[in-house]
């Protein structure tokens, strides 16, 4: 590896206050890790490393849920509006260091760098309508939304910003704590996004266990899906493995919300601009 790629990736480990080994389990509000249990981080353009991850047990996965659950019943209380500016600081602290968490996504996912800053934009873009105008004059329809308590989130390696983003921040502003499992081959993104929430939340005097996330393998998500205290799971990723989170989901008669392959279907008229159309299809396929 050359010199300025090494320095590159020294210098944005630095600016996002990630170690070279970093432990990768975050409950309670502290990060938890064993030295016995080790991840690397690889970058999938050169295969070159980018620092390491020590994972927790199940035992710090059981302690993260008791805290998670318990933060809970503070969080769904806490009025809406409060939620919403919590939501809304940890927007404007991802918007701060955009450029930075791009080049993390680019770095770890392998994406050019344009698309791993549009994608660390596309988490801080979603909205949420919480009233709506009726079709029906003088009517107005409004949405009231009862907290499940915990919400997980199974987020892919391909995109591990922007699906978090799309079900946390729906969560949190609804009321729910949110226990996160990010993919395990991009562990670094997982605990900078963790930081930034966690540093939001500390600045407001609240529980870091509303936001409890684990860097860790498949166990961790079969124990996330048959946990009856996660009464929502979303898991974005392959069928194969979106069956059997929905199946052990279904199980224990929880909800599931699927995002999984095979669903990029594009309809092309017989009037379409074929060129045009060709390029759609690629962005769609390799975005």
């Amino acid at each position: 590896m050359c010199r300025d790629v090494r320095e590159e990736r020294v210098h944005v480990l630095s600016e996002i206050d990630l170690s070279v080994v970093h432990p990768g389990y975050y409950v309670n509000g502290k990060w938890k890790g064993r030295s016995s249990s080790m991840v690397t981080s690889v970058n999938p353009v050169d295969n070159e490393t980018i620092a390491a991850v020590t994972e927790g047990s199940i035992e710090d996965y059981e302690e993260g849920i008791q805290a998670c659950s318990k933060a809970a019943k503070l969080w769904m209380k806490t009025p809406v509006s409060k939620r919403c500016e919590i939501v809304r600081q940890i927007g404007d602290a991802l918007r701060a260091k955009l450029q930075l968490f791009g080049r993390l996504v680019s770095l770890e996912v392998g994406k050019i760098l344009v698309e791993g800053i549009g994608e660390v934009q596309s988490q801080v873009s979603p909205g949420i309508t919480l009233f709506n105008s009726s079709t029906g004059q003088n009517h107005v329809t409004l949405q009231l939304r009862n907290p499940f308590g915990v919400v997980g989130v199974i987020t892919p390696f391909n995109f591990p910003c922007a699906v978090l983003g799309r079900n946390a921040c729906m969560a949190l502003v609804t009321g729910n704590c949110v226990v996160w499992k990010g993919s395990r081959t991009t562990p670094l993104v997982t605990i900078a996004i963790t930081k930034l929430v966690a540093g939001v939340l500390k600045n407001n005097n609240l529980p870091g266990a509303i936001f409890t996330s684990f860097c860790g393998g498949a166990p961790i998500g079969q124990a996330m899906a048959e946990d009856k205290r996660i009464p929502l799971v979303s898991f974005t990723g392959t069928s194969k493995v979106g069956l059997m989170v929905q199946q052990r989901v279904n199980d224990r008669f929880g909800k599931c919300l699927l995002e999984l392959s095979g669903n990029n279907a594009i309809t092309v008229m017989g009037d379409a601009d074929i060129p045009l159309v060709v390029q759609a299809v690629l962005l769609d396929a390799v975005a």
